[in-house]
């Protein structure tokens, strides 16, 4: 009996050794010393953990021994991980670190313009590139609206903060497209080459943008092919000034979308009074394609698009008696693929190449001039999560360019001019998250130009500070070169050309909430390098240098509700610059011609669900424009009236699927100038008579039916108009 007793006295000692419960307790707070409530805490491996309380405590038992790993985790704050001695962890303090990654993370803003459903802050939607008033679908139109642009009516292309239109690169899927733009003639505004119908999102950086992209003085605008389709569809428009045909394929890894218009205007403008003396309106027969494949671990896309445009029109010249007669035929194709995805151990790999031709015929009266451009672009980048807190990049890219230009007046003169230019460069970038509410970028874009026989650094850098949860500051300074546009350059084997340059420095903020944003950005821009002549018209035996320089400074505002009133959406942008340089012939510092001081966009959409109709209206406003007048002594001394335009649209559902739109420009017929050209001589009173430049017509009417086949029999175009 007794040597059973102490057989069960000594088991039940060994057993309280074995299963010895050891108290594990602490609590949990954050950086800033406040308790965490609500954290999960436990021993890893282990089924032993337990709840922060209100007060940020916890105490649990484990019968776990020695070091073990103690694992602390809460939704918006990174998991904390550490190895201690079970034995001994008592009453400690786990400070948990706020993961930078939330989805309320600080995100740089400085001299960025998005749109898009995965842009993380967003100032346009998809929709609103195409249902804007004014745009007739025309993407840099609807770009118009936002602060920093500028209205160049006689132009059509896009304007940025003191920058002329060259000065913007535009990118589809990160590769550039050498001619985005359709062809034209003097004083005869243009459109950009792509439609939005495959665009599912869009980046406008108005200055300070990302070290991957160069080549641009002023801005860069990114767009973002749509990467699967919803369905498969067919879409139908039928049009005052056209056709247009789209069909959609979308299989299990692949899908094809393809979209053809044909455009002639000869109807058109036979109703509607012009201008212009056209001969031939404009015609144009144009197609985009996107082919996409979804490996694994990436998606491939194969982007082309082509267009061919040709009109025939005779334009007054205030230094003829006869008009010079036009007659344009341009021919365009663009090939883009790329591919993105993952790569080995947490890398990701984008990757693609761009080509593009472009054919040029004008005959201006007896003269002919003809031009070939072939330009590529060969990309690659690595980027990689080197930790929550750290994100790398790099890459390089290659831009090979040839164009040849032929001027004959089919008399005595005969004479062939262009260039070759090959630029490599190289960049890195890294993304730095100090906390979720700090935030920066820091990198380099090093390029070597063939052509200029030059190297160029350019420095970039971006900082943002999140002060409140729908408020935030950036900052965004970088350097900026671009080889000096066509012009200038095909004469490239008669004179030296070094590249222009431009420095950004952008103060950024904004405020967001559903439903509402609110930016406000002042910045400063240092131009150098600028190109000069000595003579009217540039030509090639004008003396050319790089001594030119420039500033541009000022304040861009933009707000945008949707909480004011059900169905209403509205947003105003308002621009301030003060612009001055001493470029081109220009005999001293002066503001260009393009640039006015104050420009105001007003943009409303109201969807009428009893009508089933949508109707917007558009106000554009801006002051007068300098206009140089040789009968004054002081240069670029001339302004022209204000600018002002009302345009409205309405689309009506006439069925889920079929929709009527109408849109009229210029709602109230303002006698719109955008300047004047002057004789080059004076007349026998030694004066210089001058001809106003106007708008080609004084309203723009356009009625289309848009007629959508699918599957789910819900799907409809509205987004396209």
């Amino acid at each position: 009996m007794k040597t059973k007793l102490l057989f069960a006295i000594a088991f039940l000692f060994i057993g309280s050794l074995i299963f010895a419960q050891n108290t594990i307790s602490g609590k949990v707070v954050y950086e800033k010393g406040k308790p965490v409530p609500g954290a999960n805490i436990y021993i890893d491996g282990t089924y032993d953990g337990a709840t922060s309380s209100e007060t940020g405590d916890f105490s649990f038992e484990t019968t776990a021994t020695g070091n073990q790993f103690l694992v602390v985790s809460f939704l918006i704050y990174d998991t904390f991980r550490k190895e201690i001695d079970v034995t001994n962890f008592k009453e400690q303090t786990v400070k948990l670190r706020e993961n930078v990654n939330a989805l309320d993370a600080v995100v740089i803003t400085a001299g960025t313009l998005e749109s898009g459903d995965k842009a993380r802050v967003s100032v346009l939607k998809p929709l609103d590139i195409v249902t804007t008033a004014g745009s007739a679908g025309n993407i840099i139109a609807a770009l118009q609206t936002l602060p920093g642009t500028q209205t160049v009516g006689e132009d059509g292309r896009l304007f940025v903060r003191g920058g002329e239109a060259s000065e913007t690169q535009t990118f589809v899927d990160g590769i550039r497209v050498a001619q985005p733009y359709g062809a034209t003639t003097n004083n005869l505004p243009t459109r950009g080459r792509f439609s939005p119908f495959l665009f599912s999102g869009i980046a406008f950086s108005t200055g300070g943008y990302s070290a991957e992209y160069g080549e641009a003085l002023s801005s860069v605008l990114l767009l973002n092919t749509q990467d699967e389709p919803d369905q498969n569809k067919t879409e139908i428009a039928l049009m005052t000034v056209g056709l247009g045909l789209g069909n959609t394929q979308k299989w299990n890894k692949s899908s094809l979308s393809v979209n053809t218009a044909y455009i002639n205007l000869a109807p058109y403008q036979a109703a509607i009074p012009q201008n212009v003396d056209w001969n031939n309106p404009y015609q144009s027969l144009s197609g985009e394609t996107v082919y996409r494949y979804h490996f694994v671990n990436g998606i491939f896309k194969l982007y082309a698009a082509f267009d061919s445009e040709k009109f025939d029109l005779n334009q007054q010249n205030i230094n003829f008696i006869d008009p010079i007669r036009t007659n344009l035929n341009n021919n365009n194709f663009y090939l883009n693929a790329s591919y993105k995805g993952t790569i080995g151990t947490g890398w990701q790999l984008t990757t693609g190449m761009s080509y593009g031709y472009n054919n040029g015929k004008v005959k201006l009266n007896s003269s002919d001039i003809n031009s070939d451009e072939n330009a590529a672009q060969l990309k690659i980048k690595l980027r990689k999560n080197v930790s929550d807190h750290f994100k790398l990049s790099f890459g390089a890219d290659y831009f090979i360019t040839k164009f040849n230009e032929n001027f004959n007046d089919n008399t005595s003169i005969n004479v062939a001019n262009g260039y070759d230019s090959n630029i490599a460069a190289f960049y890195t970038e890294g993304d730095i998250l100090f906390s979720k509410n700090f935030a920066a970028k820091v990198g380099f874009r090093l390029s070597n130009n063939s052509l200029l026989d030059e190297t160029a650094i350019a420095p970039r850098a971006s900082l943002a500070y999140k002060v409140s949860k729908s408020s935030q500051f950036s900052f965004a300074y970088g350097d900026f070169t671009q080889t000096p546009v066509v012009d200038y350059i095909k004469y490239s084997r008669f004179h030296e050309f070094e590249s222009e340059k431009a420095r950004h420095y952008i103060l950024n903020y904004q405020f967001t909430k559903p439903g509402q944003t609110f930016r406000a950005e002042a910045y400063f821009k240092d131009y150098s390098n600028l190109v000069q002549y000595d003579t009217r018209d540039i030509q090639y035996n004008s003396n050319f240098n790089n001594n030119g320089s420039g500033y541009a400074k000022g304040l861009d505002l933009f707000w945008r509700d949707s909480n004011l009133y059900k169905n209403l959406e509205y947003w105003i942008s308002y621009s301030y610059i003060d612009s001055e340089r001493e470029y081109k012939n220009f005999p001293t510092m002066a503001t260009p011609s393009f640039i006015a001081n104050h420009n105001l966009s007003v943009v409303t959409k109201y969807f009428i669900t009893d009508w089933k109709s949508q109707i917007g209206f558009t106000n554009s406003f801006s002051t007068g424009r300098p206009y140089n007048n040789p009968n004054e002594a002081q240069f670029m001394n001339g302004k022209t009236k204000a600018y002002n335009s009302l345009s409205f649209n309405w689309a009506y559902l006439l069925t889920t699927q079929k929709i009527l739109y109408f849109s009229i420009s210029n709602v109230l017929g303002t006698q719109n100038v955008f300047g004047y050209d002057y004789a080059k001589t004076p007349d026998a009173t030694g004066f210089y008579n001058r001809q106003a430049v106007v708008p080609t017509a004084d309203r723009f009417f356009f009625v289309g039916f848009f007629w959508t086949i699918s599957q789910n029999k819900n799907d409809n175009q509205l987004k396209n108009l």
